[in-house]
């Protein structure tokens, strides 16, 4: 007998190597635990039949259903001149909707045989649409007799698991090979203590993978559901406690703020006070700082909360203890406007070294990799003597040729655009690790931060701060009410003669006809509705010479040269512009107080939280903002319920469950995944919130007491296959 494990075996050894090479290259399936952890996505009862009306289109589905009745139908084509063509239509119900599938050619006589009305079958394709109806070609199918030997054995269970599937794997054949296989799941070691397992009344592992491969009842499948969803759960907070653990026994040099140095010259300036969520926020920042182990802070809150301000006197607070900080943005334009608006909110504060600067002035330097040399020389000559106490900039600031003297805070904006290895990089320029506050724009519930940024402590700015107005925001049914969509321009005329002015933002810039790749890329839903998404250009030159007439409208575009981009934000920030046409370059960090208008063209487009991001942008100074939705979707469509949504609410916090309720989570835990399985296979990020906090208890109680996990080597063995999968997807990501 081998002496690998029986869920290490090589899927090759068990199934033969043209199986096993599918479900590696397809699924991403190597061992035998690994088919055993590809959970079923649904189950199809025996006596019910699917549901042919909820298909969704261009996706890879199985369904079981009952032939209603097949004809054979000859034609003419270049290939079969003489009308030997032939083709064959098999209509398929499930007792309400029906299915066409079409056979071609010499594909058609087994099916001819085979396909009876009245047959039961499992079928699996891509579903598409012909002459507006929907249809699979040449679905892949397994007869259900219940007769044969094999059929009763193998569909003996009521319910039929269906699995995640591919084109060169139907879910049938998944499910035979999970059966080939499934006795091996005695011998999963279980990663639960047996305390936690028996505590919570759990299955076992073993158990647990038996019922959810072949349950008899549904209870089976929730028994099995309830205890693998702990196990992600468990697995995962045992990991990032593990990471906070071993975070806090790294040495850091404690940082607090002379009780007369720069940040009190700061905070003296300020014109305004600062918010309690603010001053609160900064509060826990700055414990964090005294202490000696490195800080680990996510910061999230709202558009416009003051996320900036907070972080500069941080950062400020560092350089009075001697230190320097560096902020990383994720583009050159937010890193030059985060340097602009540094350097205006400090005046002589940021003039160290100058004349003019103030006793207790620094040196703030921007590094981009855009810059030219002689600026770059002098930037990196000031980070390496520590006149330059902060230093703001994007990927350049990674590279090997920065040096610090003494780096003590390091501060990422907008997260989710980073990986680990450039935090590492950067953290590592420090003689000893420093301190970390990361930021993000975007409201991420508390279960999700939990599960994503599990390593950090999270602080929350939820309020606005003073001198901000309310915005209002309403849904444009433009094709059931096309009257509210010529009072949305009479709008933007009334603000604009009151001296404000607008936004009007379209999803596409409009000269991509000569890109063959936009003509291809139609989504079914385009194709539906025959109209591509409105352009910038376009709708500029229509509203130009129709609705906005007399007005100054420009346009903006990520395709525009970057001095042209800035001569056009320039111009709208002074007030020579009425209107702005633009797609979402403005999404983030754009700050003009005067705009109050954004209108939304085609806004069911858009996902929720860039909607939120946008609406961000108008409301900013002391007249109230307005947020004009407008879409031609139905009203009972699921878009614009989603566009309801936002409109009823400004807490981008309630957004973001409602998008991640929409969307799932695989785009959240997302763009550190793209291409890879997520590691949550059972776990509903949203849906499982109390699992989740629960599993976080009891994964820090465990590592408090035994940092090891000396006494679990299920635990251990489950933390490695995590770790190593998913290490640079997942927890690094933090």
């Amino acid at each position: 007998m081998d002496l690998v494990p029986a869920l290490d075996e090589p899927l090759k050894k068990v199934l033969g190597p043209a199986t096993a090479k599918v479900m590696a290259e397809h699924l991403g399936l190597h061992t035998v635990g690994d088919l055993l952890h590809h959970y079923p996505r649904r189950y199809e009862e025996r006596g019910q039949l699917t549901h042919l009306a909820d298909l969704p289109m261009d996706e890879h589905v199985t369904v079981v259903a009952q032939v209603a009745d097949a004809r054979l139908h000859s034609f003419a084509s270049a290939k079969a001149p003489r009308g030997k063509g032939q083709r064959l239509e098999v209509t398929i119900t499930d007792g309400s909707g029906r299915l066409q599938l079409v056979f071609f050619g010499a594909g058609v006589h087994k099916p001819h045989k085979e396909l009876l009305p009245g047959t039961r079958a499992m079928f699996a394709g891509k579903v598409s649409v012909f002459n507006r109806r929907l249809q699979l070609a040449h679905p892949a199918y397994e007869l259900l007799k219940g007769d044969a030997e094999e059929a009763i054995d193998t569909w003996a269970g009521a319910l039929i698991p269906i699995y995640p599937a591919t084109a060169k794997l139907e879910s049938w054949k998944i499910g035979k090979a999970v059966q080939t296989v499934l006795p091996s799941a005695q011998e999963a070691v279980d990663p639960l203590p047996d305390a936690l397992r028996e505590g919570r009344g759990l299955a076992s592992l073993p158990e647990a993978l038996l019922k959810i491969h072949r349950p008899h009842t549904k209870a089976d499948i929730g028994a099995a559901r309830d205890r693998l969803k702990w196990d992600e759960a468990f697995v995962l907070q045992v990991a990032l406690a593990r990471r906070r653990h071993a975070d806090a026994q790294l040495p850091a040099v404690p940082r607090r703020p002379a009780p007369d140095g720069l940040l009190a010259a700061f905070d003296d300036r300020l014109p305004f006070t600062l918010t309690e969520g603010q001053q609160k926020v900064s509060r826990e920042i700055f414990d964090d700082l005294a202490t000696d182990h490195p800080m680990h802070r996510l910061l999230q809150g709202e558009v416009g909360s003051g996320k900036t301000m907070v972080a500069l006197r941080a950062m400020l607070a560092v350089v009075d203890a001697g230190g320097q900080a560096a902020m990383l943005a994720p583009t050159e334009v937010l890193a030059q406007q985060h340097h602009r608006s540094v350097v205006e909110m400090m005046g002589e504060l940021a003039e160290g070294g100058m004349l003019g600067g103030a006793e207790h002035a620094t040196k703030v330097v921007l590094l981009t990799g855009s810059m030219g040399t002689a600026a770059r020389r002098q930037a990196l000559l000031d980070l390496a003597t520590g006149e330059a106490g902060i230093v703001i900039g994007t990927h350049a600031l990674i590279e090997d040729r920065v040096q610090f003297l003494d780096l003590g805070l390091v501060v990422v904006d907008e997260q989710h655009r980073f990986g680990v290895e450039q935090r590492d990089a950067l953290r590592g320029k420090g003689k000893q690790p420093p301190h970390l506050l990361v930021m993000t724009a975007t409201p991420i519930p508390r279960t999700v931060a939990m599960t994503v940024f599990g390593d950090l402590e999270t602080s929350v700015l939820d309020q606005l701060p003073a001198g901000r107005s309310p915005i209002a925001s309403h849904v444009v049914p433009a094709a059931d009410k096309p009257h509210f969509l010529a009072r949305t321009w009479e709008r933007v005329r009334e603000e604009v003669s009151q001296g404000h002015q607008a936004y009007v933002v379209c999803p596409r810039i409009g000269d991509e006809e000569d890109d063959p790749r936009a003509a291809k890329k139609k989504s079914a839903e385009d194709e539906a509705e025959k109209r591509p998404p409105l352009a910038v250009l376009d709708m500029a030159d229509q509203l130009a010479g129709g609705p906005l007439k007399g007005l100054r409208v420009e346009v903006l575009h990520g395709r525009m040269q970057p001095d042209d981009k800035d001569a056009v934000m320039r111009r709208f920030a002074a007030g020579e512009t009425d209107v702005l046409v633009a797609t979402t370059v403005i999404e983030v960090g754009v700050n003009v107080p005067n705009a109050t208008v954004m209108v939304i063209m085609d806004a069911d487009r858009f996902g929720v939280s860039q909607l939120h991001q946008l609406r961000g942008r108008v409301g900013r100074g002391s007249a109230p903002g307005l947020c004009l939705l407008v879409s031609e979707m139905p009203e009972a469509s699921a878009a614009r319920q989603r566009l309801n949504a936002v409109a009823a609410t400004l807490d981008g916090f309630e957004l973001s469950r409602i998008d991640l309720e929409q969307r799932r989570e695989g785009d959240v835990l997302g763009q550190a995944q793209s291409g890879a399985r997520t590691s949550l296979r059972v776990l509903a990020v949203i849906e499982d919130e109390e699992i989740i906090a629960e599993a976080r208890e009891e994964a820090a109680a465990l590592v408090a007491a035994d940092p090891d996990i000396t006494g679990l080597p299920g635990l251990r063995t489950a933390l490695d296959a995590l770790l190593d999968e998913e290490r640079e997807q997942y927890l690094e990501k933090g």
